[in-house]
């Protein structure tokens, strides 16, 4: 039986985190034209990779690598653009007090931006996966479509706890973990292996790739659905994802909470460019 102070708490986090996904979605729809070149233009990156590869005679699968690594990408970037440095800009705008000081988790905040975020975003990546299918004519593998979906679902809860801590990083430190991930940005495409199958690094390299989750969620797709690949064959990949899900949760729900404590012992944290 759950108590009706607990059922009125989760039921108002909810709408909190409702409401902020509402923001998200209804605010992109209405300007068509972010959604065109957030769609249309990450085309002609993905293309000179696939025509470089063409060039090199690289066996079909490889174009398939760039399409998939892709629509990740997207992903990769709403988690650092659009949801860890959220906080940080609602503070140079001068609207992180109703945030603060609203009666509901910090957390229902970012989940509602992880929700409106992924809504947005899937929009390019299906544009990615059409453009690829149709264009460069990329053939999936569908014989276990549950499967390549929980990796799916995996991979994006991973990152967007990933995301919650940064949120909280970055508000924190300001410019200072901003220029930090713009520093990391290319060095983690390059780890997680988005183009390319990591097998190709050294073994010291694809050792600290391990350590970035994106890396074993677009392995793992990649296995699944352009090489027919099973449970067995990934099960590692599961394995550490679920890992990296219960690490930044821990260290998102740390994160937010230290930063709360800071709000209130030093009283500045609301302060722009402070």
């Amino acid at each position: 039986m759950i108590s009706p102070h607990l059922s009125s708490s989760l039921e108002r986090n909810l709408r909190a985190a409702f409401a902020r996904a509402y923001v998200r979605i209804i605010g992109s729809l209405r300007e068509p034209s972010w959604i065109l070149w957030e769609s249309v233009l990450p085309i002609f990156t993905l293309s000179g990779y696939v025509y470089v590869y063409r060039y090199m005679e690289t066996p079909q699968e490889f174009t398939g690598f760039v399409i998939l690594g892709g629509v990740v990408v997207a992903f990769w970037l709403n988690v650092i653009w659009s949801m860890a440095s959220q906080l940080y800009w609602e503070k140079e705008t001068g609207n992180l007090v109703p945030l603060l000081i609203a009666p509901i988790s910090r957390m229902a905040i970012l989940l509602g931006m992880a929700m409106g975020g992924i809504f947005n975003t899937t929009l390019r990546a299906l544009v990615i996966i059409i453009v690829g299918t149709l264009v460069f004519k990329v053939s999936f593998v569908l014989a276990n479509p549950g499967l390549a979906s929980l990796i799916f679902v995996l991979t994006l809860c991973a990152l967007y706890l990933l995301g919650m801590t940064f949120a909280s990083a970055f508000l924190t430190y300001g410019r200072e973990a901003w220029h930090m991930s713009h520093l990391l940005m290319e060095p983690i495409f390059f780890l997680s292996g988005l183009y390319y199958p990591l097998r190709y690094l050294p073994y010291w390299l694809q050792l600290a790739g391990s350590a970035i989750p994106l890396t074993f969620g677009i392995d793992a797709m990649r296995q699944v659905l352009l090489q027919g690949a099973g449970l067995e064959q990934v099960k590692i990949h599961l394995i550490a994802l679920f890992l990296f899900i219960l690490l930044f949760l821990g260290l998102a729900t740390y994160s937010l909470r230290h930063m709360e404590d800071l709000s209130r012992r030093d009283g500045r944290l609301t302060m722009r460019w402070q």
